[in-house]
This record gives structure tokens, C-alpha cells and sequence, in this order.
């Protein structure tokens, strides 16, 4: 998430009360979680084991809540409490902005899109051309469509992020403030849920087909002329690339990379990065021809032990 101006580091330091080292007119441009920052972004780390990472991260600041030796052309934000000042920052910056009536007087609507009753669109969503959006279908806030797009009943683009933290008696939720996009040509079916990213974008790649009751967690990009069948479940901060596809029923834990040209059997639950072109089925998901043999010989155990008799 870029801010509108670019701010000094007192400016942040001010807005969230903390102690910091660097120039009082450090640039700010931005702030960003780590598999996403660039250049003038903050970044928050609140756990040793993180440290190093955050501080060697493209980020320019950084917000942690220790008081260590601040790399070279950067800068620190020093925090008891990193995730709620981080938290500030995007209320301060990306507050909750009420909606006013159903269809936002501030969307952007482009030629032959067609718009069903009870659509919800949020404030500042653009929509391109040659789209349809069926009834009651919910965009939220900031929501960017390509052009030739469908979108089926009941789907829901733009929730919040499905990310806390840990609290002694209560778990603490990150804020979202970034957005979901939606390339050209994408067809998203009934009832499914995109979650926005927390301070980027959720990506939907061109091309790419969607069955119903699909969720997608935040920050997860998905390539082009990818194909997700339904009831497909894919957790935050995942990378599809192009041409995957995920039958029905397949779980993705966070954080992985499908490979271009991947495909994942139903049912599969995969929970590691993938290799170009390849086949996967079960749950933990392995390469499907070394799954189907361990089946073969799983079904030719009754005759073995018989004859060991």
C-alpha cells in the first residue's frame, strides 16, 4: 500500500507514538508486509526469529520492537506493540469508509457492463467493459475489473484477510487495507469469496475459470488461464502460475508456489511448492504416479499376506 504523499519517518513516528532512528525527514512511501515491499515501505516484524529477515528486506523501515542496529540506508520504527501500531498505520491511512447506498456514487462503470439487482458496489470500484455481474453479488471497496468479466450470484469479492495474532486471552486481528483485481476475460462462479490482500492486491491473472463456492485467501495471486473446479480452497499468500489446474476439493496451504502447468487431482490437500507441469493427488499431495502405484500395492497387500500364510 503506497500512501498519497510521501512522509517523513518523525511524521509515522508521531502518528503511532514510537521512538525511531534515523533522519528526522527520512522518506516514507508506503507500507507493506515482507513478501510484498518495496523500496520506502514499512515493514513490521515483532519476533526474533524474524529479525533478520525484516531488517535485510527491500523495506526501508522498519517497525520491530526491539532496538537493534539499524542497517545501512534504513530506517527503524522501535514499538512495544509492532501489529497494533501496524494496524494504526492502516486505519490511519486506509480508513473503513461507510457505504452510502448500494452502488457507490464514486464507481466507475465501463461500456455494455451489465449490472443485475442487488449488486453491492463498494466505494471505488471500477468495473471495465463488456461485464456481467449477477444479483447479489458484494464488491467491496477499491475492487478493480478487467474487462469481459462474469461473476455469478452470491460471490463476494474484497473480504478481510483471515490473519491474528495471538493474544493471552483473545486473538487480535490484522486490518486489511489492500484490494482484490480481477483481470480480463476471468469468470468467477456463484458463492465464491475472494479476500482482499492486506496491504497489496489479490490477483486474479487473465483468462482464468472459476467454479462455485471457490475461496481464495489474501494476498494469493493467481496466473492466467488457470482453471479452479469447485469447492477448491487456497490459503493466503499462495503464487498459482499459469495454466494450473486444481480440481475439486483441493486445499492449498500458505505461502507455496504452483508451478506453471501444474495440475492437483480432487480432494488433494497440497502443502509444499510444485514443479512445472506435473501431477499431483492426496492428501499430503505427491506426484500422482507414485501415489498410484502406493495404491497398487496397498491393494495387493491381502493377497501377499495370504500367501505368506
Amino acid at each position: 500500500m503506497k500512501f498519497p504523499q510521501s512522509h517523513t519517518l518523525k511524521q509515522i513516528a508521531t502518528i503511532i507514538n514510537a521512538n525511531y532512528i534515523g533522519a528526522d525527514n527520512f522518506p516514507v512511501l508506503g507500507m507493506n508486509e515482507i513478501h510484498v515491499v518495496t523500496a520506502g515501505d514499512i515493514v513490521f516484524v515483532d519476533h526474533p526469529k524474524y529479525y533478520d529477515a525484516a531488517l535485510n528486506s527491500v523495506a526501508t523501515v522498519v517497525l520491530i520492537n526491539k532496538e537493534v542496529a539499524c542497517p545501512k540506508g534504513k530506517a527503524l520504527l522501535i514499538s512495544d506493540d509492532p501489529f497494533r501500531d501496524f494496524n494504526k498505520l492502516t486505519n490511519y491511512f486506509k480508513p473503513f469508509e461507510a457505504a452510502v447506498q448500494a452502488i457507490a456514487p464514486t464507481v466507475k462503470k465501463g461500456k455494455n457492463t451489465i449490472i443485475q439487482p442487488n449488486v453491492f458496489l463498494g466505494n471505488n470500484v471500477s468495473i471495465g467493459d463488456n461485464c456481467l455481474i449477477h444479483a447479489n453479488v458484494s464488491i467491496y471497496d477499491n475492487t478493480v475489473i478487467g474487462n469481459n468479466v462474469t461473476i455469478h450470484s452470491g460471490t463476494v469479492l474484497g473480504g478481510d484477510a483471515f490473519y491474528y495474532k495471538s493474544r493471552l486471552e483473545f486473538r487480535d486481528k490484522l486490518i486489511s487495507g489492500g484490494n482484490v483485481v480481477i483481470q480480463d476475460n476471468v469468470d468467477i462462479g456463484a458463492l465464491c469469496t475472494i479476500d482482499r490482500g492486506v496491504t497489496a492486491s489479490t490477483t486474479i491473472g487473465s483468462g482464468t475459470k472459476m467454479d462455485n463456492q471457490v475461496q481464495i485467501g489474501h494476498d494469493t495471486i493467481i496466473g492466467k488461464n488457470c482453471l479452479l473446479a469447485s469447492q477448491v480452497g487456497v490459503a493466503g499468500c499462495v503464487v498459482v502460475e499459469d495454466e494450473v489446474i486444481l480440481w475439486g476439493q483441493v486445499g492449498v496451504k500458505s505461502g507455496i508456489t504452483i508451478a506453471k502447468g501444474t495440475e492437483i487431482f480432487a480432494q488433494s490437500g497440497l502443502g509444499h511448492s510444485t514443479d512445472e507441469n506435473k501431477k499431483y493427488f492426496g492428501s499430503p499431495a505427491v506426484e500422482a504416479r507414485e501415489r498410484f502405484k502406493e495404491m497398487a500395492y496397498i491393494r495387493k497387500l491381502p493377497e501377499i499376506i495370504k500367501k505368506m500364510k
